[in-house]
């Protein structure tokens, strides 16, 4: 109880003190000294009560919580877990009895019966309220004279304005001119990189800076404090703060004195009288001290719009007030004169460029459906046979053409098309299956040509129109397919944007229900109530081996879908479960995409994804996509939905009304192209000028962001100077993970060989570990894509055959590796709970994170 004790005291001081003033401030209000009695009956009460306020407060702030934890439990009372303001109120009601100073009774000791000592302390009271009186009358006098002499410096410098900063000017000018002459120039760094010495670039050259804004840019070479979220920073110091200081401390002279020459006489004999003191030029600075604070930024923005040549040439003249203001207002007129010029040419190459744009971009986004075309929409939620009618119809005519979001899904339709015995061919970037006679063609949706003609075309989850990076190609394949019917399937609220591109065409709408209901389960998931034809929904590869690995441990056997997995393999892991080899399936969003399966019921093992930016809460048109999958008629007749938390929150996103679509995505095309090339034949400036043309309402333009990172890695090199722009940018648009380096660097090499007309390199092919597998596959197929845009057609064979190869050994290794992929901490590796949230245990997150848990913190 060491600091119980040792501010028992501390208060009793206090207390002692604050009986004091109260006696002070009775007494100086009083005309003539009142009895000590008449004192304890007009202030005893609160006399009385000033140790126990004093006392209370003081052990409350000054005592640690442990040592009042310890107080309190040897008083009896248990303090283990118990709120911390409980435990104060708990601590404040002990002292209130603890060892009572009578302040009474010593107030009394001190003074009663001591009259002598009671007038000593009126007559003293008396003075000092005198005093204060005084002394705050002088400050009020003291605050008047200071407004006076502002008001008189306002008006000062409004008049005498121009006469200022024509000194600013002047004493700017030949600091400038000493600057130039005698200081060296510093490579350019950031300020707060203080770890970087400053390296010297040799003397000034005056002639390269045009206003003295740019030369403010520049470094001094030393080191100033300056101040920032409240703290304090150190940084390279530049110029503006340097000349910012100066200004500041030559008007902080300049200013007072011309305001001391204004101020009449009269001013400065009342101040004498009042303060007898003179009125000194730093008074007046102390007075105004907020107005030059204020004039020195509005002088300094002035002093950077100056050209340097004006001021280096006005260093060298003495200065007199009519030569210099003569030279002020020629400089000013010839400054704006050329400003006005400036911002005309400014303006005109702004109006060229919007000429140049509207030419380039012009009308190409308007959709055009004045063809003789009939177009039927197949409108409704996920699961409803929309994609089955649309092909019935496609198998009925002479040609058609199938056009689908995924590889997989173009697959699919190519495998149903032949088996139902319509021949089909297959064709995307990176194959080619050519079935001999066939009229019909399943592709994906960017191999869509708009003069190829087809009697039926059918273009699958047209919603996609609203995808920044994919959306255009579903635009290009709605407004512009040439066939006598266009079946465009597509979810409830893609309805409006269909109708609305589509104009007064011929359409029929036909809108599709579910006829397997949805039915939300109250209760949460838990891994122990795994079925028969569940599956299990997460948002990344690894969460779907891990969560795979846990149920083939516990006797579950599973089929995996996700985003990496080679479409060959994904199509036998779909084959497993359709056949009932596996019973559940764990996948990612992929699943929420075409493919038809007999669900009994998705379940939601995560509410969030990560979109490539943030881990955020999934849409409802995301949930409804995926919850859809569920049921199918005839197996399930209700489809199923479950979520491991915020059930009610869920649920509300899947039954929330579509908001309609509004916006669809705009893609640079080959006419861009071509009319971008009577202007510029680089593909930087093309990226420039997509990033300033404004999309026309209800569009959104394709980022591009994927195509300009992968042109910083060739621009200006050999292959840009070889390849035309139309080739290069179909080179920068190939389909591919171009976050991959692997991939990237395989891209560029290709390139170079393309463009040096060598062999194309074979693609990097290792079989180590399933991820190697993986990216083997999609390097294959990277190889395919430019196989096929050189028409090397029978090279691509051998690759396609191995590709397959490779997507077999995904297969068997899956079957092998799945055991490795147990949910494990990543530091420790201890096991983890198949829902824990983190990739590491709690143990681990709070070692790291110790000096912020504190167990008394979780105790009280």
């Amino acid at each position: 109880m060491s600091k119980l004790l040792s501010v028992y005291p501390q208060a009793i001081e206090q207390t002692k003190n604050k009986v004091f003033q109260d006696i002070d401030y009775y007494l100086e209000t009083k005309a003539v000294l009142p009895s000590f009695t008449q004192y304890l009956n007009d202030r005893g009460h609160y006399v009385d009560q000033i140790w126990v306020n004093v006392w209370l407060n003081k052990v409350t702030n000054d005592v640690p919580k442990n040592e009042k934890k310890q107080f309190l439990s040897e008083k009896g009372f248990e303090v283990q877990g118990v709120d911390r303001k409980l435990i104060n109120k708990l601590f404040r009601d002990e002292m209130r009895l603890y060892q009572p100073f009578g302040t009474l009774f010593w107030v009394k000791e001190t003074f009663d019966g001591q009259e002598e000592k009671w007038a000593e302390r009126y007559e003293k009271a008396k003075q000092n309220y005198i005093k204060r009186q005084q002394e705050k009358l002088l400050a009020e006098t003291r605050i008047g004279l200071e407004e006076e002499i502002d008001k008189a410096a306002n008006i000062m410098i409004e008049e005498q304005y121009q006469l200022l900063y024509l000194y600013v000017r002047y004493f700017t000018a030949k600091q400038l001119a000493s600057d130039f002459e005698n200081n060296v120039k510093f490579k350019s760094v950031d300020t707060f990189a203080l770890e970087e010495k400053l390296e010297e670039e040799g003397s000034f050259n005056p002639a390269g800076y045009k206003t003295v804004a740019g030369f403010f840019d520049e470094l001094t070479g030393d080191i100033q404090k300056t101040l920032g979220w409240s703290r304090s920073y150190f940084e390279y110091e530049t110029y503006f703060y340097m000349y910012e200081g100066l200004i500041a401390d030559y008007l902080s002279q300049l200013i007072p004195e011309m305001v001391y020459k204004e101020l009449p006489e009269k001013f400065k004999v009342h101040f004498f009288e009042t303060f007898h003191e003179k009125l000194s030029v730093s008074f007046i600075k102390g007075s105004i001290a907020d107005l030059l604070y204020d004039i020195v930024g509005i002088f300094l923005e002035d002093i950077q719009e100056e050209y340097v040549s004006d001021l280096l040439k006005l260093a060298k003249i003495p200065f007199d007030e009519a030569i210099h203001r003569e030279m002020f207002e020629n400089d000013l007129e010839e400054r704006e004169r050329r400003y006005a010029k400036e911002q005309a040419e400014l303006q005109r190459k702004r109006e060229e460029e919007e000429r140049m744009m509207q030419d380039i971009f012009g009308e190409e986004y308007n959709p055009s459906s004045k063809r003789n075309v009939r177009y039927v929409l197949h409108i409704g939620e996920t699961n409803t046979g929309k994609t089955h009618h649309a092909l019935e119809r496609m198998m009925l005519a002479e040609s058609g053409l199938y056009l689908a979001p995924l590889r997989l899904l173009a697959l699919e339709v190519y495998d149903k098309l032949n088996a139902e015995g319509t021949p089909c061919s297959l064709k995307t970037g990176e194959e080619e299956k050519v079935v001999p006679d066939a009229n019909h063609i399943s592709c994906t949706v960017e191999m869509f040509h708009e003069k190829e003609y087809y009697q039926v075309v059918v273009i699958d989850e047209a919603q996609m129109i609203t995808d920044k990076d994919r959306g255009f190609s579903w635009y290009k394949a709605i407004t512009k397919a040439s066939a006598q019917e266009v079946h465009i399937i597509g979810s409830r609220n893609s309805k409006g944007m269909l109708l609305e591109l589509l104009g007064d065409a011929d359409i029929d709408i036909n809108e599709y229900t579910r006829d397997t209901p949805l039915e939300v389960e109250s209760k949460k998931f838990d891994i122990k109530r795994v079925k028969k034809g569940d599956a299990l929904i997460c948002f990344s590869r690894r969460r779907v081996l891990e969560m795979a690995s846990r149920l083939q441990n516990d006797g579950h056997a599973a089929s995996m879908i996700y985003g990496s997995m080679p479409p060959e393999t994904r199509k036998k892991q779909i084959e497993l479960f359709n056949k009932g080899k596996t019973k559940v399936i764990v996948a990612t969003d992929a699943i929420g995409m075409g493919l038809n399966l007999p669900i009994r019921r998705i379940v939601f093992l995560e509410n969030e994804k990560f979109d490539g930016t943030r881990r955020r809460l999934l849409t409802s048109q995301e949930v409804k996509q995926i919850a859809g999958r569920a049921g199918r008629k005839g197996i399930y007749d209700v489809g199923k939905v479950a979520f491991t938390g915020d059930i009610k929150k869920m649920r509300d996103l899947l039954t929330q009304e579509d908001r309609p679509v509004q916006t669809f995505a705009i893609a640079p095309t080959n006419s861009v192209f071509e009319r971008f090339q009577r202007y510029y034949h680089d593909l930087g400036t093309f990226f420039e000028l997509w990033e300033k043309f404004e999309s026309p309402k209800g569009t959104k333009k394709a980022s591009l962001s994927e195509e300009r990172s992968l042109y910083q890695k060739i621009a200006g090199t050999e292959i840009e100077a070889r390849l035309s722009l139309m080739d290069l940018y179909g080179f920068l648009h190939l389909p591919f993970s171009k976050n991959e380096g692997v991939l990237t660097r395989q891209w560029e090499e290709t390139i170079y060989a393309i463009i040096h007309n060598e062999p194309l390199p074979e693609p990097p092919v290792k079989e180590g570990s399933l991820e190697e597998l993986e990216l083997s596959y999609k390097a294959v197929g990277l190889h395919l894509l430019f196989l096929y845009r050189l028409d090397e057609r029978t090279e691509a064979i051998y690759w396609e055959r191995l590709r397959e190869e490779i997507s077999d050994k995904v297969q068997e290794r899956l079957k092998t590796d799945i055991k490795k992929f147990v949910k494990k901490c990543k530091n420790c590796g201890k096991k983890l709970p198949w829902d824990h949230p983190f990739p590491t245990c709690d143990a681990c997150y709070r070692a790291r994170f110790k000096k912020y848990w504190h167990e008394d913190e979780y105790e009280i």
